[in-house]
């Protein structure tokens, strides 16, 4: 609705609109200022091809998935298991949000709400205990419960939130071992602190081959995720035999270290340079 932001008449009209066009019974919907989360929300929740691609990269984890547990010299984790973990169990890690609960609702609301993220309104979501399953994600790893592997699910989502996230997991179906802490939170542990996950792979690798990890974002990967544009694409190419074998990534295009690399990852600065510095970091065509 991007006249919806403008005072007068042409407000009024499209209000007006938007009261005639909507249901007897429903609530109206009140425009708000333009939001970057707008189309990408849309694509995830309702377009085929997020939810063929999420099946895809799933369907090709299921492939790798046999030669990552039969090649005992294969791991995920090259900066935290360098050597010494052939002869360990293996194991997979994912991350939780967006890899395999998909969250879109919370970004539909921030986008009708005209709000941004804020741990007031998320953990809120979280206890709700609704996220939906990303495609292709339930059956992944029922598979690999079926073939031996334990499964972690390491989230950045904070520990006073685990009872909600188990609990969200396991009504949708997912697997959760109860042997040992299969549900790494951000914090449970003082060396967890940080949203760097490398601390936590670590701790995996201790006892497992970690044979492969699945997650939307850089940093379910590599600790190095907040570089410059130009250090993280540096880093993306020293792993380029990582994506697609050990690395499987499922798109998520409505939030990532992605977005704050153009500002340097600094939430701090004025949204309106944030703003400017990610036109900025685009190429663009010159025109006809």
């Amino acid at each position: 609705m991007r006249h919806a932001i403008r005072t007068g008449g042409l407000t009024i009209l499209v209000a007006a609109a938007i009261q005639a066009a909507t249901p007897q019974g429903a609530a109206a919907f009140e425009p708000k200022m333009e939001s970057d989360l707008l189309n990408p929300t849309l694509w995830t929740q309702s377009s085929v091809e997020f939810k063929a691609n999420s099946l895809a990269m799933y369907k090709l984890a299921g492939i790798m998935l046999d030669e990552a547990v039969a090649d005992t010299s294969w791991t995920a984790a090259p900066a935290e298991q360098a050597s010494g973990f052939e002869g360990k169990p293996p194991a997979i890690i994912l991350d939780v949000d967006e890899t395999v609960l998909d969250n879109s609702a919370y970004e539909a609301w921030l986008v009708r709400a005209g709000e941004s993220y804020s741990s007031k309104t998320w953990v809120p979501f979280v206890r709700s205990e609704t996220s939906l399953p990303v495609p292709g994600s339930l059956e992944f790893i029922k598979l690999a419960v079926d073939k031996g592997v334990k499964v972690f699910y390491v989230t950045n989502r904070k520990a006073p939130q685990e009872q909600a996230t188990r609990n969200n997991l396991k009504a949708l179906g997912y697997p959760i071992d109860e042997s040992e802490d299969t549900v790494l939170m951000r914090g449970e542990s003082e060396a967890w602190a940080s949203s760097k996950k490398g601390t936590r792979r670590a701790h995996i690798a201790e006892t497992y081959r970690i044979a492969m990890i699945v997650g939307d974002n850089f940093g379910d990967f590599v600790d190095g995720y907040k570089g410059s544009l130009a250090e993280r694409q540096a880093l993306m190419t020293k792993h380029l035999d990582m994506w697609g074998s050990r690395w499987i990534v499922i798109a998520n295009p409505m939030y990532g270290s992605w977005e704050s690399a153009p500002f340097d990852h600094d939430w701090k600065l004025p949204s309106e340079q944030r703003r400017q510095l990610k036109y900025d970091a685009m190429a663009v065509w010159a025109g006809p």
